[in-house]
């Protein structure tokens, strides 16, 4: 799960300076202090998770087969909220708490469109909750805290650096995500606390970009609790939210210069199967320019469900070639481990 963390690391490095400077003039002093101790008071919701992935789930060949990430106990019977990717397509869960003491897990839910998963632990485990807190409200320029289950810091207190939409390679947008700096290295799972002890975001990544100014400050990027309030009764009911599915290609791209590059094809995808490869540029969806990711998958999107054909015009060296893609859900190629 490593791989895509080690290509942009080297930014903490080349940035360090240019952070320290920036946290010097809009981070109290006194910051960590203060929020240190409302710390104590929360870090019993958290916990370690340990995951073991089927070794030949779609998933174990981007991120591996053994996973940890953090989770947080959203309520009195141990529901736990990470990230997804830490327990997608998991054959075996564990949760640890911060006594070291170990329990198993069972798999509940995962959104492929927020991003978030949910686990349940069991065998006597108990735990006082996080309550849900109001991410549409915290603002950027605020301070905050994350708690991570993972590495040798438990608690760090971050700024607020960024309230904004966030295009994934991997076919994946949130219309607001929240971005903190400074960036700590145990992020995925990681709770992002707001200061009255809430919680409002849930670790995902590690960015370079948290602050664009300033030649790029480094942080990272967090999930809004805003996003799973309205989908967490359909996740506990069926394991994922009950509207159509949004079409899925199967494709991992990076944006240069205004033109979307394939860099990776999931073996056996839509896109695959009909000979789209690395290399190859995207340059028009349904007859209409993308004008980057996020508006690509927009237009990929708003064609309709999973199933509708994506038309796509793809550049090979000077060659425009029209493709006609038959999408699927991507939930169908998961072997997820659901409990309902």
């Amino acid at each position: 799960m490593t791989g895509r963390w080690r290509r942009i690391s080297w930014t903490l490095t080349l940035s360090t300076t240019c952070l320290a400077a920036f946290l010097s003039v809009i981070v109290p002093a006194h910051a960590a202090r203060a929020d240190q101790l409302d710390a104590a008071k929360l870090a019993g919701a958290l916990v370690r998770i340990s995951a073991t992935i089927l070794p030949d789930s779609q998933s174990a060949r981007s991120l591996g087969t053994e996973r940890e990430g953090t989770g947080v106990v959203i309520d009195g019977s141990g529901l736990i909220l990470t990230i997804g990717y830490t327990i997608l397509e998991a054959s075996q869960l564990q949760v640890t708490t911060g006594e070291g003491r170990g329990y198993p897990a069972e798999f509940v839910a995962y959104d492929q469109a927020s991003g978030f998963g949910l686990l349940r632990a069991g065998m006597g485990f108990s735990a006082a909750p996080v309550r849900l807190g109001d991410s549409d409200a915290i603002k950027e320029g605020e301070r905050a805290m994350v708690l991570t289950r993972q590495g040798s810091t438990g608690v760090q207190p971050v700024l607020i650096a960024a309230k904004r939409e966030f295009a994934g390679y991997w076919e994946y947008l949130l219309d607001e995500a929240i971005f903190t700096t400074p960036p700590i290295m145990g992020f995925n799972g990681a709770a992002l606390i707001d200061r009255k002890g809430e919680l409002v975001g849930i670790g995902s990544l590690i960015v370079r970009d948290a602050v664009p100014a300033h030649g790029g400050i480094p942080g990272n990027m967090f999930v809004p609790v805003s996003a799973l309030k309205p989908i967490l009764a359909d996740l506990l009911a069926f394991g994922r939210r009950q509207e159509p599915a949004r079409p899925w290609l199967g494709v991992t791209l990076r944006e240069e210069q205004g033109r979307l590059m394939v860099e990776r094809v999931t073996p056996q995808s839509p896109a695959a199967t009909v000979g789209i490869r690395p290399g190859d540029m995207i340059v028009g969806v349904a007859g209409q320019r993308p004008k980057g990711l996020a508006d690509f998958y927009r237009k990929v999107w708003d064609l309709g469900p999973a199933g509708v054909t994506v038309p796509l015009e793809l550049l090979r060296g000077p060659k425009l070639e029209p493709v006609a893609v038959p999408s699927a859900d991507r939930y169908s190629t998961l072997k997820l481990n659901p409990t309902f």
